[in-house]
């Protein structure tokens, strides 16, 4: 009795205050925000690396992170420009390699050329709980690896390095017109890496994993400074540089003077939400090889033209990265892909 009654009287203040709850009904709630609001009628799901809505979900799929060279004479790289995330570290004599994110490699083309593992950029694919790809190693990876009994795909070691795997091969011409030297020729594929995530059961994330970032349509940060064209000094041997173009709303990368360059289209790398995490770099043997301290730091975030300071934090090897305002709020990113700079603490970004 009581429940038709309760159903009487919600009956009668619809027919009195409308049938369309509106902005002053006392009964309307707001979500509160999300990384993955409400799908508008178009899409259901969202990009769990990028919030861009999808047509298909993607949040249990398990990305993959592969190593890619970045010598001048090892460029361009090859199928950077269809990356999710693109990290880029110090690897040792002040050149640097991109850990290349991908969350979905169904429609990747050539990757390459791939190169050796580092134990930070192993941690770094570990926080997205990736499948990670290299051609070789620092012998403190792999005695890391070892120890710890972990899987990844080897190019130079292992199964995978094996032509009867068809997961790697060299190609000396790899872009028309140009000759490489061998340790720049290794390429895989998007099919490559399917096959191989198929064969190993590896498509799906671990059960407890779940990456945490906030999304907003526009991810331009409040009280930011200018930040139309950012510098971001590695070392004396490598500059990143980062235009803003308003008609796309995208920063367009380049290095060593020329745009940053996709080799299987000839299109220049361009991402929405630019990270530049400032950290403790030290050398650890005499080949020059580095320790890079993931565990926090200070930083900045750059988007839509501005750029404000953040902190940062990993933690363990597991972790994910996770972004903070000054004010320690978590960082809301716009929707669309990302570059993380980690740089030493030594050296100073210029924004304009």
């Amino acid at each position: 009795m009581k429940r038709y009654l309760t159903l009487l009287c919600t009956l009668a203040l619809l027919l009195t205050t409308g049938c369309r709850p509106g902005a002053d009904d006392p009964l309307t709630t707001t979500p509160p925000p999300s990384s993955q609001p409400t799908a508008s009628s178009a899409s259901t799901f969202y990009h769990p690396l990028t919030g861009i809505p999808t047509e298909t979900d993607l949040s249990r799929q398990k990305p993959v992170a592969v190593m890619l060279n970045n010598l001048k004479s090892a460029l361009p790289q090859q199928g950077n420009g269809q990356a999710d995330i693109i990290y880029e570290v110090l690897a040792e004599g002040g050149i640097t390699r991109m850990l290349a994110v991908y969350q979905d490699v169904s429609q990747l083309d050539l990757v390459g050329a791939v190169r050796s593992a580092r134990m930070y950029y192993w941690e770094l694919a570990q926080g997205h709980d990736a499948v990670y790809i290299h051609a070789g190693g620092s012998p403190e990876f792999y005695s890391t690896k070892s120890s710890l009994g972990a899987f990844t795909v080897d190019g130079v070691n292992g199964y995978y390095a094996g032509a009867g795997a068809g997961m790697f091969w060299r190609d000396q011409n790899r872009i028309k017109g140009l000759q490489y030297a061998y340790e720049h020729s290794m390429l895989t594929s998007g099919s490559a890496i399917s096959a191989m995530l198929a064969d190993k059961g590896l498509q799906t994330h671990r059960e407890d994993y779940r990456y945490q970032m906030t999304f907003v349509d526009d991810g331009t940060p409040d009280n930011g400074q200018s930040a139309s064209i950012v510098t971001v000094p590695f070392s004396t041997y490598k500059t990143g540089v980062f235009r803003y173009q308003p008609s796309t709303g995208q920063y367009l990368v380049e290095e060593y003077d020329q745009p940053y360059i996709d080799g299987n289209d000839g299109s220049q790398v361009a991402v929405t939400n630019l990270l530049i995490l400032q950290t403790t770099c030290t050398t650890v043997d005499n080949a020059g090889r580095l320790a890079v301290d993931l565990s926090s730091g200070n930083g900045y975030f750059a988007c839509g033209g501005k750029m404000i300071p953040i902190t940062w934090e990993k933690g363990n090897r597991n972790d994910q990265l996770t972004y903070y305002t000054d004010d320690g709020l978590p960082l809301p990113i716009g929707r669309g892909k990302s570059y993380v700079c980690i740089i030493p603490t030594g050296r100073s970004i210029s924004a304009q």
